[in-house]
């Protein structure tokens, strides 16, 4: 891993880790998915100590794959995978940190650095044991299980984040052991991209360069969990970061291996493409990124919200799910009827009559005819090499414009610079990005469409999104489904209810799929509500905190339940579970 190696794919069983044939069964069906790394949890020294026993079955039917331990709270769990396995994660916030509570704690800096010197007390003769087995050690930060000192100094912050992984790093450092990956990840997209790119930096900073393992935690399932994948880590895969990854669904552990294969698949594609060399803009900040500034034109640009166009130029089904409607409908050069919704459309100038509620899209071809338009709304469509200083000083004379900017080549880096050109040429024109593929698949289309769009978003470069497929098996509905997706999986708009759901492991102590679908049927109609359904305590109590209300694995047929940080109702019945959670909640149907 790292340096020249291929970015390699792996996943975690969720097996009990002292079910020996179940966990073997498991790995190989992970493995031969195309699993390049195996991981387990070990929650004590009895299942670390187990991982000997799985790793022999393994070998004797034949299978070599590298296995990692997952430790949570346990050092000496630690120490004893690390005799057995080829690499073991531990987790900054619970190695030698007391189980987190929420509490604040005033440390004087003396007080503080005695605190780090009880980690050293605890990690040192860990990195002992691994250097004497040559056994490798992931350094794997998580949002949601941050310690309180850390907190009490840092907050709830990125820079808390780099801040503990960078304390176990230098103790890395200074005991000379650089076998050594890391991870920081986080549940929203948002936080987990400005960390990593903070984390890469600080390490620069320190003259420090370990491999990097991409995840966003708690994904979920379905189109969510593949979208939001793929924004996060896709966005830090096009810039170049990161040496392995796990697509973290709350699925069965082999189905993330064929997401993982198509997000890398794709990225390496890029590295044909052209570079683009465009000044970037001193108005862009990769670790705090704030919206571009634009005119408000109508719903579009300024303060509004990212808008959706529905492209619907190359098809008679203008059927609109009620739950996701677009801002705009795209029709080309079709001539259509009002939509129910009383939607506005988007004609190609060439079509275009002044009607209500219709305007026009312009391409350079038509650049007379723009420049004379008086709508109060147009649209015109550009790519990167059409930037002439003509065009940028026509821009600053419509601010009526909404730019489309596309590529021929599909090229994200020539889209980006782009945006960046305009902000460096001061230019306050909303933008929205086209997206055109040519798909069959909706899955490949997913990961595509929110790599190739999520940094635009996470950033805040552009006001909208209109995705368009060549390829007619994928329903208009779907791709205006992918787009709120795109744009939820980054934070920018919600539009439905948002699920954190962890992936599943060792630990979890109920069937963690079933749950989710209980708790999707009962709550899917509670818009812009965010609920977490964890399946044990290691990042259910840390990410109740960025949840409005939390389903936590208690116990055996047991649930917790939060709302925000407040554990509300402990150690319920699993059956009761979700009534009990319904009631919670001011606007669900139960009272």
């Amino acid at each position: 891993m790292g340096g020249d190696n291929p970015i390699r794919i792996q996943s975690m069983t969720n097996t009990s880790t002292l079910d020996t044939e179940g966990s073997v069964q498991q790995s190989i069906r992970i493995i031969e998915a195309g699993g390049e790394y195996v991981r387990l949890t070990a929650q004590g020294v009895r299942e670390a100590e187990n991982l000997k026993n799985i790793e022999d079955g393994l070998h004797a039917l034949g299978y070599n794959t590298p296995l990692v331990a997952d430790i949570h709270f346990n050092p000496r769990a630690a120490e004893a995978a690390a005799q057995i396995v080829e690499k073991v994660r531990i987790n900054p916030g619970n190695f030698a940190d007391p189980i987190k509570t929420f509490k604040v704690f005033e440390y004087s800096d003396e007080e503080y650095q005695q605190e780090l010197k009880k980690i050293e007390e605890r990690f040192i003769p860990f990195l002992t044991i691994c250097k004497q087995r040559n056994t490798a050690i992931r350094i794997g930060v998580n949002h949601g299980s941050l310690s309180d000192r850390i907190m009490s100094r840092y907050g709830d912050t990125p820079q808390g984040m780099v801040e503990s992984c960078m304390e176990f790093l230098r103790i890395c450092i200074s005991e000379n052991f650089l076998n050594v990956v890391i991870s920081i990840k986080a549940s929203s997209t948002f936080v987990m991209v400005r960390t990593v790119r903070l984390l890469i930096e600080q390490m620069d900073n320190e003259g420090m360069q370990f491999p990097l393992h991409l995840g966003v935690t708690e994904a979920g399932d379905g189109e969510d969990g593949r979208i939001k994948s793929a924004v996060g880590i896709g966005t830090l895969l096009t810039e170049g970061v990161g040496d392995t990854i796990r697509v973290s669904l709350s699925e069965d552990p082999e189905a993330e291996i064929p997401v993982a294969r198509l997000l890398v698949d794709y990225v390496k594609e890029k590295e044909n493409l052209t570079p683009i060399h465009q000044e970037i803009s001193s108005f862009y900040n990769p670790f705090n990124p704030e919206r571009r500034t634009t005119v408000s034109i109508g719903i579009i640009g300024g303060d509004n919200l990212p808008i959706v166009i529905s492209d619907r130029s190359k098809t008679n089904d203008y059927l609109i799910d009620p739950n996701l409607i677009p801002d705009f409908i795209y029709i080309g050069s079709q001539t259509v009827e009002k939509n129910s919704e009383n939607i506005p459309f988007i004609v190609d100038y060439s079509s275009f009559s002044s009607s209500e509620n219709t305007y026009p899209l312009f391409t350079l071809k038509e650049k007379n005819e723009w420049l004379n338009c008086n709508a109060e709304l147009q649209f015109l469509s550009l790519e990167y090499s059409d930037l002439s200083d003509e065009i940028v000083l026509s821009l600053k004379n419509k601010p009526q414009t909404v730019v489309l900017i596309h590529s021929t080549t599909s090229n994200i880096y020539a889209q980006k610079a782009f945006v960046h050109a305009l902000m460096n040429a001061e230019i306050t024109n909303p933008v929205i990005l086209q997206k055109n593929y040519d798909e069959q698949d909706l899955e490949t289309f997913q990961i595509k469409s929110a790599t190739d769009s999520g940094s635009f978003f996470l950033d805040m470069l552009v006001d909208g999104i209109m995705i368009q497929n060549e390829n007619l098996t994928i329903s208009p509905q779907l791709i205006d489904a992918c787009s709120f997706g795109i744009l939820q999986a980054s934070g920018r708009r919600i539009s439905k209810t948002e699920y954190i759901s962890c992936p599943s492991c060792g630990r979890t102590l109920f069937d963690l799929q079933t749950a989710i679908k209980k708790v999707k049927a009962a709550t899917s109609h509670l818009k812009g509500l965010k609920i977490a359904i964890m399946g044990c305590i290691v990042n259910g109590p840390g990410e109740m905190a960025d949840a409005d209300y939390g389903y936590v694995g208690a116990g055996v047929g047991r649930v917790s339940l939060y709302k925000g940080k407040e554990c509300v109702l402990k150690n319920i019945k699993e059956e009761d579970a979700i009534d009990e959670l319904l009631k919670l909640i001011p606007s669900s149907p139960i009272s």
